[in-house]
């Protein structure tokens, strides 16, 4: 989405300041600063000039840090869009209003409530922002976005399921959430709808969820992907199907049972008030689109090689070790492999 949003707001002659980890090359009224926006000295570095038009902040924070950086970013800002999620909805069977119950404050369980996972420290977050006394904030709520580089089947990241299917060995995925309705927007899309709220006196002290209005189950997801890989490789890929999730999806224990192993859909006649939703482009064929790009140039994060070996065990499939840079992941995937948990 950030990058969509940087390349949208230049097009129309804005100027942007975007933080970096790394060193890029300015481009005409887009300027790149190197440094760590986790650093309160680098963020004062960048507010030294004086107060900024808009902040757009995509960055993860512990509750905690947010806390203590909340009071600077909103009284260096004219507006402060705070980018949370929509994971933070609890399960309803009526479609989300940015009223919905979160899981912050309908859920009652108790060891989940103790933890900072995601959903819950978003919506702690965005309670920071509703009680701090500003009122120059606009809360985003996302919900599942895609793009040429970023490839979601429910909880697996494409390095869990796509990178499987490029080695040509069996993807692994469940009924129970292959099931399941969701709704998937092109992460451009989104940036769209963010730099329609830019700027926006109607937009400041309210929250959007910002997302396309179709739904579709994420059996057809995953077979929009196989036909895809089939049509731009020739080679379609295997696919198991196992009984539950919770064995083969990374771990991420709180993410699937408290979102994906929910029915999703969204009312989106707030965010309707900036910017017509039914100029998305539709989930599938962009998905499509996206899938093709990425074949033609994949670059993954980090691999999970324990998880590489629990599916291989189950689908009787071995990686190649050369796939596996570090002799210490080499390890720890051939003993997963034969059935030796580490």
């Amino acid at each position: 989405m950030g990058a969509h949003l940087v390349s949208i707001l230049a097009e129309r002659g804005v100027n942007c300041c975007v933080t970096t980890r790394r060193h890029q090359d300015n481009k005409e009224n887009i300027e790149y600063v190197v440094g760590d926006a986790h650093d309160i000295a680098f963020l004062n570095s960048l507010f030294y000039k004086g107060q900024w038009d808009v902040i757009v902040d995509f960055m993860k924070y512990s509750t905690k840090d947010f806390e203590g950086r909340v009071n600077l970013l909103l009284s260096k800002t004219r507006q402060y869009i705070f980018l949370s999620s929509s994971r933070v909805y609890s399960e309803s069977k009526e479609k989300l209003t940015e009223d919905s119950p979160r899981l912050l404050d309908a859920c009652n369980d108790a060891d989940y409530l103790k933890t900072d996972e995601y959903a819950l420290t978003k919506a702690r977050q965005e309670d920071i922002l509703r009680n701090c006394g500003y009122s120059n904030w606009t809360i985003i709520r996302p919900y599942v976005t895609f793009s040429e580089q970023r490839l979601q089947l429910s909880a697996l990241e494409k390095e869990y399921w796509l990178y499987r299917a490029l080695k040509r060995r069996t993807i692994v995925f469940s009924k129970d959430l292959a099931d399941k309705t969701t709704t998937l927007t092109y992460g451009q899309d989104v940036a769209r709808g963010i730099a329609s709220l830019i700027g926006k006196e109607k937009a400041k002290g309210k929250i959007y969820h910002i997302t396309i209005s179709e739904t579709h189950k994420w059996s057809e997801i995953l077979k929009t992907y196989l036909d895809a890989f089939e049509k731009r490789t020739g080679f379609r890929p295997k696919v198991l199907l196992v009984e539950k999730w919770e064995p083969y999806h990374g771990g991420n224990k709180y993410q699937v049972a408290y979102d994906r192993m929910y029915d999703r859909r969204f009312d989106n006649n707030s965010i309707k008030e900036f910017i017509d939703t039914s100029t998305f482009m539709p989930t599938l064929p962009a998905l499509e689109k996206c899938l093709s790009e990425f074949i033609d140039h994949p670059v993954f994060k980090d691999i999970n090689w324990r998880w590489e070996a629990k599916k291989d065990r189950l689908t009787g499939e071995w990686a190649s070790l050369s796939e596996i840079k570090e002799f210490k992941q080499k390890f720890v995937y051939m003993l997963n492999r034969i059935g030796v948990s580490i």
